[in-house]
């Protein structure tokens, strides 16, 4: 699995009050955009070609990045309608392999998980979908799980996870047959967290999850954006 489509064309609304001209993931950190921070990070992990699924404000998230980043091959899956995060998923997965495990992000989180071992978990447990998990560090804000010994997932929590509880870090490695047999892009917004993995789950396709205690940072609200630069990427070299 050298792949990663990562989700980048929301409207950021929340945080559009703190930084408005660029799209969420382009929002700087440390004079170099969070998106840049997160692609070095997972270059440095093994990834070998990136799908920016970009909708809001695309042209400079394609200025920067351009056809080759850092030696890597980037392509675009363009929204000219919002879609979601799942109908931009299903429009990004059409430039991958159809067969082949891919890495999927959110382009406004950032989660140093062991790509290694969460790959090896999904292999092992030959899952439709595996999940990067991390302890809840505030209430009722992240996607609480409830997880086996074996690591399997066997229920998505009512509401937001409590602190301490097993939560969704937004880092997965997918196998894309699971989802082609239920869905596939045709225009609508379709929500990921909210339609594509609820039904996933139901029809009993298999979800494993890895708890790591990487780093992880969400921009996606002023308050942890302004701390971001406090908590990662504090020299140029370390992302």
């Amino acid at each position: 699995m050298t792949k990663a489509i990562i989700l980048a064309g929301g409207l950021g609304t929340r945080l559009r009050q703190v930084v408005q001209d660029v799209p969420k993931p382009m929002a700087p950190i440390n004079g170099k955009p969070f998106l840049a921070h997160q692609m070095d990070y997972w270059i440095q992990s093994g990834i070998e070609g990136f799908v920016l699924s970009v909708g809001y404000r695309r042209e400079s998230i394609i200025e920067y990045f351009g056809d080759i980043y850092c030696g890597v091959p980037v392509t675009y899956a363009v929204e000219d309608t919002p879609l979601g995060t799942g109908g931009g998923l299903l429009l990004a997965m059409q430039h991958l392999d159809a067969h082949d495990p891919f890495l999927l992000l959110n382009g406004d989180t950032y989660f140093d998980v062991d790509i290694t071992e969460l790959m090896r978990l999904h292999e092992d447990k030959e899952a439709g979908i595996t999940f990067a998990l991390f302890k809840a560090t505030e209430p009722d804000r992240f996607g609480g799980v409830q997880t086996s010994a074996e690591g399997r997932i066997t229920g998505f929590c009512s509401g937001k996870a409590t602190k301490g509880q097993m939560a969704n870090g937004g880092v997965y490695v997918v196998d894309p047959t699971a989802i082609r047999k239920s869905f596939q892009p045709d225009g609508n917004s379709v929500s990921f967290e909210n339609d594509i993995l609820p039904s996933l789950f139901a029809s009993g396709c298999p979800f494993f999850g890895l708890e790591s205690d990487g780093r992880f940072v969400d921009i996606g609200v002023p308050r942890d954006y302004a701390s971001a630069s406090s908590v990662l990427f504090l020299r140029d070299g370390d992302d």
